[in-house]
């Protein structure tokens, strides 16, 4: 596959804002068409990315135009009847995090997919920053990770429910971003324990965590939603090692090895650019797609790997101190 065709499900923020500008900078990637239910945008975002063809059912443009594989960029509530409709003609598939409301459906998902032989994605960007994965890389060096912690809060206190009226919960929709970069950086969890906190409402909005990784080792999860403002931070912690983590544009990471002075690798220089598609891990998320699509090789972070994250999630909820 030189060239890889991709059909579009979704012109919204997110979609035009990182998605999209990314895919469209890869010269072995052709937009061949998008779907959306609004005409505004659909024409305006193809007029934009120079997408030839638009469609208001995403059933007759995946049949009409057999792409190789599927972009769904829409809401976890709405996106599980596209997806399965893809995968049942064979394919592959990318969908922003998470990738639908329950575990059950992201497990039912990765049944389909395996049942037609589709490789899938989930678009959690964390783990492609190129900051995270540089530090990841000098962690390893240094031995075992004995300590992550991700911590993750915003200041959204009145907002109820916060996302799509309730479709879906705080830690699975947005939350399960910190949720599965603790995986990430750790490995698989053996057990957890957890407090789920409520403020301002009756709807849970803080998730603190602590788990124990299968291979050794200790994670610790803190969020908070109604908080005085957004941090998003991370630490690595091995044997002489520890590294303290922001990854946003503007951010940096400072590395303390051994008594050796400390490293400070900045977002931009990680990543090589000071776009924020490119700092923030969405262009490396889709090129590693379109690279693995081009081997025939299934993503690591599959249908499959992204229920073992939600599940995380259900557990933190049932295993409350």
């Amino acid at each position: 596959m030189e060239q890889v065709r991709l059909a579009l499900v979704g012109a919204g923020g997110m979609a035009n804002a990182v998605h999209y500008p990314s895919l469209a900078e890869m010269p072995d990637v052709r937009l061949a068409a998008l779907c959306d239910l609004v005409p505004e945008k659909r024409e305006d975002t193809a007029r934009h990315f120079g997408i030839p063809k638009v469609y208001a059912d995403y059933r007759e443009m995946v049949e009409k135009e057999d792409p190789d594989g599927v972009y769904i960029l829409m809401p976890p509530h709405h996106l599980y009847d596209v997806a399965v409709f893809c995968l049942k003609l064979g394919k592959h598939v990318f969908v922003e995090k998470p990738p639908a409301v329950t575990t059950y459906q992201s497990r039912a998902l990765a049944d389909h997919a395996s049942r037609h032989a589709c490789l899938t994605m989930v678009g959690f960007n964390r783990r492609f920053i190129p900051l995270m994965r540089r530090v990841r890389d000098l962690q390893r060096e240094a031995g075992p990770l004995n300590l992550a912690i991700a911590t993750f809060y915003k200041a959204q206190p009145n907002v109820l429910p916060p996302y799509y009226d309730g479709a879906i919960d705080v830690l699975h929709c947005d939350a399960i971003h910190a949720v599965d970069a603790l995986r990430w950086m750790g490995d698989d969890v053996e057990s957890v324990a957890s407090h789920v906190g409520r403020s301002s409402n009756s709807l849970a909005n803080r998730f603190l965590a602590v788990v124990e990784f299968e291979r050794g080792g200790t994670g610790v999860l803190l969020t908070n939603w109604d908080s005085g403002t957004r941090v998003h931070t991370f630490e690595m912690h091995a044997p002489g090692f520890v590294a303290f983590i922001n990854p946003d544009p503007g951010g940096c990471a400072t590395v303390y090895r051994g008594g050796r002075e400390p490293l400070v690798i900045t977002s931009e220089e990680a990543a090589g650019s000071e776009e924020r598609h490119k700092i923030y891990g969405f262009y490396g998320e889709s090129r590693y797609f379109i690279d693995c699509l081009k081997r025939g090789e299934q993503p690591e972070c599959n249908f499959d790997d992204a229920a073992e994250s939600m599940q995380l999630a259900d557990d933190i909820l049932l295993s409350t101190i």
